[in-house]
């Protein structure tokens, strides 16, 4: 079959498209936005990108049209499709009818943290020899000799097994996937979330926030779609989700018949294992998944099963006899099964800050939870490289240390910026950042903006043309008050006293000029945006390496 996907190269669509060819599909696409790492992917998997959206694109007919959430009615290539009635569906659900209808979906929902998160718990469970399927929203560092590992995660999205082997000959396991549950819209014919396509027996919710204001009124309105795909899992299915977590606990108490896992980061205090809820300590006897830092900075943390609170801690809406893990036959294929009340191992990995150690913390249960014992889990992701734009450091000049990040919310900004502060001890950091996406373009985060990026020691955003609201007015704002509070000097004490903290700039030129004129020795340079940031990673680099930088 010959599929042509509209918005081929957005992380979902583009990984769709690999999916796609790995069935046996012929696979073309169109896109206004053609830039690395995904167009390159698709280029190596013999899948033809067209750059624009043209009709001729649809010459000759392709037998089915997958339809990307950025089409839009008006749009000439979409009114050909319907005034000749070419097949079309979302991609979501191209996805539900094709691979997902046959596997048990473990599916990584929340505002922040899902790729990362999708992305060890598939290593985690490759690394312990289960051929699952995923679909990653970011392309996979791999960093090992294994020949496998190496061909599994060459891709953003995998097909995996559609059955897996069992100690009983008689019978097979449905085959794993796993899969970014994106909350944004399917089509312009289809506004449900994705996820509501999905259908998981596994679910992990990392956080929730308000996001996505092009098409959600509020936090309210995104707790309901999550409410809606929290219906669609089985009884012998599992949530596993952060403890006291608000926005996530009023979700579940409009109604929740899965049991749940709650996870934390705990600290002993006075002989007793606590947890932080907000700047309070409490008891985490209830806590079913703990991990204690062993370093600040989140690179080395014990990871513990409580079992004893395992029987205590799912919602109230869930009968007790329905916590068990909806394929429990592969508890016996744990090497860790104990009568003792906790199991835990430790990570000592590449990765940092707390953000994510939660992320590790929610992929190991997931994979406990599907028979993976927590040493082989742990010793997974100690092995773990990370994915492209998550901390990743893509060039070293003159010992400045270039690193590219996806973030683009104020959450995200401050707990990248918190564990570079930590990790890169010593070194002065600057934050790069673009507001790109909608709800930024919006300006709906603008009063949480400068205070999202004040553990920077310097912070340049870029203001692009177009902008609905003054960056510039907020920034300046925030340096105003930071001076007149005297904020603290253990956050300053690198900053140049002579510039503001937090500046804008109006070009990427300028930018870069900026950089190459102020930039030292020992410094680290994060670059934060969801695209591709008018090409201002290698810009950057190519120019801090110009003798007169």
């Amino acid at each position: 079959m010959h599929i042509h996907i509209l918005g081929i190269c957005g992380t979902f669509m583009g990984s769709l498209a690999l999916l796609a060819r790995g069935l046996g599909h012929t696979v073309t696409g169109s896109d206004a936005n053609v830039y690395p790492p995904m167009s390159t992917q698709l280029e190596r998997a013999g899948v033809i990108i067209n750059e624009g959206y043209l009709v001729q694109h649809l010459q000759p007919a392709p037998d089915l049209v997958v339809v990307g959430n950025a089409m839009k009615r008006g749009m000439d290539v979409i009114e050909y499709m319907l005034d000749t009635g070419l097949r079309y569906t979302s991609g979501p659900q191209f996805l539900s009818e094709q691979v997902l209808q046959s596997r048990h979906v473990i599916a990584v929902a929340g505002t922040h943290g899902k790729t990362t998160t999708t992305t060890m718990l598939a290593w985690i469970l490759h690394y312990a020899g289960i051929d699952a399927g995923f679909l990653i929203g970011g392309v996979p560092l791999v960093n090992t000799t294994d020949e496998h590992l190496q061909q599994v995660f060459a891709h953003s999205s995998y097909l995996g097994a559609e059955s897996l082997e069992t100690a009983d000959t008689q019978s097979a396991l449905d085959g794993y996937f796993l899969i970014e549950a994106d909350e944004y819209d399917c089509a312009f014919f289809d506004k449900r979330s994705k996820f509501v396509h999905y259908r998981p027996r596994t679910v992990i919710l990392n956080n929730l926030e308000f996001d996505h204001a092009d098409i959600f009124a509020d936090l309210n309105a995104i707790q309901t779609q999550f409410h809606h795909m929290l219906r669609m899992i089985p009884s012998t299915g599992r949530i596993i989700m952060p403890a006291q977590t608000a926005s996530l606990e009023d979700t579940l108490a409009r109604g929740v018949w899965t049991p749940v896992w709650r996870t934390a980061i705990t600290e002993q205090q006075a002989g007793a294992n606590k947890y932080k809820q907000g700047e309070n300590l409490k008891e985490a006897e209830n806590i079913d998944w703990q991990a204690e830092l062993i370093n600040e900075d989140g690179s080395q943390f014990k990871v513990s099963f409580n079992q004893n609170a395992s029987s205590s801690s799912s919602s109230s809406s869930s009968s007790s006899s329905s916590n068990s893990n909806s394929n429990s036959n592969n508890d016996n294929n744990r090497s860790d099964t104990s009568s003792d009340a906790q199991l835990s191992a430790s990570v000592d990995w590449s990765m940092s800050g707390i953000h994510n150690v939660n992320n590790a913390l929610v992929a190991i249960a997931a994979a406990y939870n599907v028979g993976v014992d927590i040493t082989t889990a742990c010793a997974a992701l100690s092995a773990f490289a990370g994915i492209k734009r998550r901390m990743e450091l893509i060039g070293e000049v003159n010992d400045i240390l270039v690193f590219d990040d996806f973030a683009h919310h104020p959450t995200a900004i401050n707990t990248t910026l918190d564990g570079a502060k930590k990790k890169l001890t010593g070194r002065r950091v600057w934050a790069i950042i673009e507001p790109r996406s909608n709800t930024m373009k919006m300006g709906i985060h603008q009063d949480s903006l400068a205070q999202s990026a004040v553990l920077a020691d310097h912070t340049l955003w870029y203001e692009p043309a177009g902008l609905e609201w003054g960056l510039r007015e907020v920034i300046e704002q925030a340096n105003l008050n930071t001076t007149a509070n005297n904020v603290d000097e253990s956050i300053s004490e690198n900053t140049d006293s002579r510039q503001p903290k937090q500046q804008v700039l109006s070009s990427v030129e300028a930018i870069i000029e900026y950089l190459c004129t102020h930039a030292q020795a020992n410094d680290a340079i994060v670059i934060m945006s969801n695209g591709g940031f008018e090409g201002i990673h290698q810009r950057l680099l190519t120019a801090l390496q110009s003798p007169s930088a």
